[in-house]
């Protein structure tokens, strides 16, 4: 019989991190689910600590994804993998709470209508230290509708669901809508959500279920004009695509927003150089 819920891991450069990431998903208070990893062929010895946790019995380690095809390579290959009706992607630096399967699969039993779940997250530094707390989820609380939430997280210039951490999902649907989104790499995991958004209803709880670390490895916090100029991109996408959705008023909001975020990130990145771990930083390979 297939688990309810499976959670699934694209490590890469980890080594620091995935001990602590892989202790968090196996030691969940919620019972039916499985836990799927696979290392993007490292070259710091992330696949070493994977094999540590060999044996374990939610565990399946799959064989190392080649390298290159960047992120979506190896998040579709542990997608493609899942076998629960619920997934959620978890990267191999981050971390969730004991509780956040069981609140997570409650939310979708309480509402029937809903494709995806998402909570709040705690932002941590290269040690684990919180400094910024239950961050996310901007303009939504509790049941919206799909489009609703998709206007709010164009509105807000940024990705309101959070990093895949904080987020489950219907795993059919991922299928339905061909895997992960890369048409504006930066964007990949806001842009899957809100392909799935449009298929139902989304819960937003207002709590911190996820730990999203801020490291000097991550492809994400580079070159802040093309992060804006895929933010942009990605909500004209959806203006086009989705007529009635968004407004003017909302694409200028959200088109502005998008371009001082995306300086404000890189801004909050200089400033915040020494706790990010750049000693043990890997220089991409995929």
């Amino acid at each position: 019989m297939n688990p309810r819920v499976s959670i699934v891991i694209p490590a890469y450069n980890n080594v620091q991190y995935i001990a602590e990431t892989l202790e968090s998903v196996l030691n969940q208070t919620y019972d039916d689910y499985e836990v799927v990893v696979a290392d993007h062929s490292s070259v710091d010895g992330t696949q070493e600590v994977i094999d540590t946790f060999m044996g374990h019995p939610k565990l399946r380690i799959l064989s190392p994804t080649p390298a290159g095809g960047g992120a979506k390579a190896n998040w579709n290959r542990v997608s493609s993998e899942a076998r629960g009706e619920y997934v959620k992607l978890v990267c191999g630096d981050d971390m969730i709470a004991p509780t956040a399967v069981a609140e997570q699969v409650a939310a979708f039993e309480k509402y029937p209508t809903a494709v995806l779940v998402a909570s709040q997250r705690d932002l941590v530094d290269s040690s684990g230290e919180v400094f910024v707390k239950n961050r996310g989820l901007q303009g939504i609380k509790g049941l919206v509708s799909g489009p609703r939430a998709v206007r709010a997280t164009v509105v807000a210039g940024s990705n309101i669901f959070g990093e895949p951490a904080c987020v489950m999902y219907r795993r059919e649907l991922l299928e339905a809508e061909g895997g992960w989104d890369n048409t504006n790499p930066y964007l990949i995991d806001e842009a899957t959500y809100a392909r799935i958004c449009f298929h139902g209803d989304v819960v937003a709880m207002r709590r911190s279920l996820a730990t999203f670390r801020i490291s000097a490895s991550q492809w994400s916090v580079r070159l802040a004009k093309q992060q804006s100029d895929q933010a942009i991109a990605f909500h004209e996408q959806i203006a086009r695509e989705h007529p009635g959705v968004l407004n003017k008023f909302d694409l200028m909001v959200g088109n502005a927003k998008a371009v001082g975020m995306s300086y404000a990130r890189r801004l909050a990145y200089i400033r915040l150089r020494k706790r990010m771990g750049h000693e043990h930083a890997v220089e991409s390979t995929v």
